[in-house]
């Protein structure tokens, strides 16, 4: 790309398989910890104190979901959108319109966050990235150096936060109590406007959540970024010299209930482990699948959010707090592994997910090409 070319987002031809990998797997966690701990019940129900399930089955899906995938999953999406940060601010380096290019990106990511937390789910985690993105932003045009010291501080801040948490911050047990118990109502029984008006009284207690994870969101970019400058996502050897350790060190924190710094490190590992194994040919036949996935994550994320809605919620199937874990983790799975199929039929005929596609024309101000056609004609 010269100085006076227009920018443009990056051909399908051109994009990391590694990474929609990892990011297709990803979201299959995400997938998991939202559907059994928010869409199937109040959010705020895990912080009421132990609750006896259903079945065995139902305590021990439970405790892999939480031991292994609650909140590792959301540190990988927080790394892969830091690298993928990187790669866009990289790839515009020629285009005079880098910096307004990439602040339309994020502002239009935080009017989707804000149409989804306020419309469709309030779990939304598009507007803290966005938010979390603005911050991030500026650091892009330092040295490798201060990328990283950013990174410690954020996530030493957030450590920090977790084992003495600011006076205040938390809602107090009795409003989790009842915000919970109209949950259980209205969720479950409201029409759509019902359903609609609490989800929005619900957003400031939500907040809060947010804010005790927004540092290590911040951090967990940072990285991300750093592991694309550095050249660690590209170097198999690299990534599991760092993978196989902290893998191995995060599991011995979570053992001894070292709960967030374990977590992060044993997302490390995993990310690190999933992109080594994706970048060899075999790898890239056993996990290939998850790719198409990767490629539309934010279509699939939405969708996701509109097709539980309806499931749980009073104005669909008003399922919500009437189904055990691994009744909803095989509804979840079924719609995830009908994704997989429907991922691999779009891209054959489009270039990008719909609402990839609407995200990228609104970030550069012009359509972009979305049948396959189309593109191979612009390659």
């Amino acid at each position: 790309m010269t100085p006076y070319s227009p920018a443009a987002p990056t051909p399908s031809v051109e994009r990391i398989d590694a990474i929609d990998v990892l990011r297709g797997i990803a979201l299959f966690g995400v997938m998991a910890i939202n559907l059994v701990m928010e869409f199937r019940v109040s959010i705020f129900e895990q912080f009421l104190g132990p609750k006896t399930l259903a079945s065995p089955i139902d305590q021990t899906i439970e405790t892999i979901l939480t031991q292994a995938i609650e909140l590792k999953a959301f540190a990988l999406f927080s790394l892969l959108f830091g690298a993928g940060l990187a790669i866009q601010f990289d790839r515009l380096a020629a285009s005079k319109r880098r910096t307004v290019l990439l602040l339309r990106r994020l502002a239009v990511l935080l009017m989707f966050g804000i149409i989804h937390l306020c419309l469709i789910w309030n779990g939304d985690i598009l507007a803290e990235y966005a938010l979390a993105g603005f911050i991030v932003l500026p650091l892009l045009f330092g040295p490798r150096w201060l990328l990283a010291f950013a990174a410690v501080t954020s996530l030493g801040l957030y450590l920090a936060m977790q084992a003495f948490p600011p006076a205040g911050l938390f809602p107090s047990r009795t409003m989790i109590w009842r915000d919970a118990m109209d949950a259980n109502r209205i969720y479950a029984t409201g029409g759509f406007l019902d359903v609609l008006a609490f989800r929005l009284r619900e957003i400031p207690l939500i907040a809060s959540l947010h804010a005790f994870v927004f540092l290590r969101t911040i951090g967990l970019f940072l990285l991300g970024i750093l592991a694309w400058r550095s050249g660690i996502v590209q170097n198999t050897r690299a990534l599991f010299v760092i993978g196989l350790p902290a893998l191995a060190l995060g599991a011995g924190l979570l053992y001894r209930g070292i709960e967030p710094l374990g977590a992060t490190l044993l997302a490390l590992g995993y990310g690190a482990a999933i992109l080594g194994i994706a970048h060899f040919d075999r790898g890239k036949k056993l996990l290939g699948w998850a790719a198409p996935l990767g490629r539309m994550a934010f279509t699939n994320y939405i969708a996701e959010s509109l097709i539980f809605g309806w499931i749980f919620y009073g104005y669909g199937l008003g399922l919500f707090g009437r189904l055990g874990v691994a009744e909803a983790l095989a509804i979840g799975i079924a719609v995830y592994a009908a994704q997989a199929l429907f991922s691999v039929w779009w891209l054959r005929r489009y270039r990008y997910g719909p609402l990839e596609w609407l995200w990228r024309s609104l970030m550069y101000g012009a359509r972009q090409p979305m049948a396959a056609v189309e593109a191979g004609k612009e390659r």
